[in-house]
């Protein structure tokens, strides 16, 4: 029998504005959940936070994309929301983008990231869970984690990782799909997943053999719902050892504090910090971008764990220099590279102060006008 598990996220309102999930939601959750796991719908899961997402974890016999364990995240959320807006937390029922349950959760707000696969005789994970920014923010891990030999030493040394991997990247703008292998592909994989708006590492499998390495879950918010209304705050899975890459070679891909897309409304460049649990908070405007990470070995449906991740000095300097790159970053104020670029900024708050100016501009004669959207416009060179 495969075991599936299922990560499952959203923000339901929280504590003092987007800083932190209240504990009372989360304890609402885990009647939800607890009485899942007695009527046999999930075998195990785990319950936690980043900023203000309530995390799902959860480990089930019933394959991804199952009717019952998806209502049973929404059921989860929606209790959760209401006793949110009883507390009169900030943004209830925020990521929830419709007030009925259609089958599974894609859709409906909530980030999802879920793998099926045979358990090996010992099955570690680690499942990274970030707050305040965007799916494309494990473009860049994911490719150090399973294609770089500078930061993956067993690309290199290990037979198994030798051949390397299969990357699957979604267009969240065009709904379209593409397949990498490396190393062979390196370079035109690179060439999309840097513009990490529209191109996302979905899935990876290990090429030899087409076992699923790794999952993200890849909901863009503010596509499905037209306009701003939170950042999507992703969750990668990744399974490790015995032929895949090692736990420290998936938590060293992190130990750069990358600039992510999110912070402050959405609309900010910013580091993105590795923390432990206690830190996952989201505090200096807003943020910074804060990474948790919980590691769990998985036994016949059981979730053994989890391990805090971060929760080590080794991360110090990582989090020390996310602190320098916070201070030079905010010191822009609201100019790029610190703002995000235009085409980003359509979807904040923004396009509604940029459509109250609109009938302030004069047309001046003699200019050319320029194509100007990224993801529009066609080059005539």
């Amino acid at each position: 029998m495969k075991t599936t598990l299922s990560v499952i996220k959203a923000d339901i309102g929280s504590l003092a504005g987007h800083h932190t999930v209240h504990p009372d939601t989360m304890a609402v959750a885990n009647r939800v959940l607890a009485e899942a796991k007695r009527s046999g719908v999930i075998s195990d899961y785990y319950i936690t936070h980043v900023g203000d997402d309530l995390e799902l974890i959860m480990t089930h016999s019933r394959g991804t994309l199952d009717p019952k364990v998806h209502e049973t995240a929404w059921n989860a959320f929606k209790e959760a929301a209401k006793v949110a807006k009883d507390l009169g937390l900030y943004a209830a029922g925020q990521d929830l983008l419709s007030d009925s349950f259609s089958g599974n959760v894609k859709g409906l707000g909530p980030g999802v990231a879920e793998m099926e696969f045979e358990e090996r005789q010992s099955e570690p994970i680690a499942i990274f869970m970030a707050d305040k920014t965007e799916p494309g923010a494990f473009n860049l891990p994911i490719y150090k984690l399973f294609a770089d030999p500078f930061n993956t030493a067993g690309l290199v040394i290990d037979p198994a990782l030798h051949n390397g991997f299969r990357f699957d990247v979604l267009d969240v703008y065009e709904g379209e799909s593409v397949t990498f292998t490396t190393p062979e592909e390196s370079y035109d994989l690179l060439a999309l997943i840097g513009t990490t708006g529209r191109y996302v590492v979905r899935r990876v499998w290990r090429k030899q053999d087409d076992l699923l390495a790794s999952t993200v879950s890849i909901e863009r918010l503010n596509l499905m719902a037209g306009k701003y209304v939170g950042k999507d705050d992703p969750v990668m899975v990744v399974r490790l050892q015995h032929g895949l890459p090692a736990l420290g070679e998936a938590l060293e891909a992190f130990s750069f504090p990358h600039l992510v897309a999110g912070w402050m409304r959405g609309s900010h460049y910013g580091p993105l910090m590795p923390v432990s649990q206690r830190d996952a908070r989201a505090t200096r405007f807003d943020g910074p971008p804060r990474l948790i990470g919980l590691g769990f070995n998985v036994k016949n449906g059981k979730l053994v764990g989890p391990s805090d991740l971060f929760d080590d000095p080794a991360f110090d300097n990582a989090r020390r220099l996310a602190s320098d790159v916070t201070d030079y970053m905010r010191r822009h104020g609201p100019f790029m590279p610190h703002r995000l670029e235009p085409a980003e900024m359509e979807y904040t708050t923004l396009s509604l102060v940029l459509e109250k100016l609109k009938g302030r501009f004069k047309k001046e004669e003699g200019l050319t006008k320029a194509k100007h959207s990224v993801y529009t416009a066609q080059s005539s060179e």
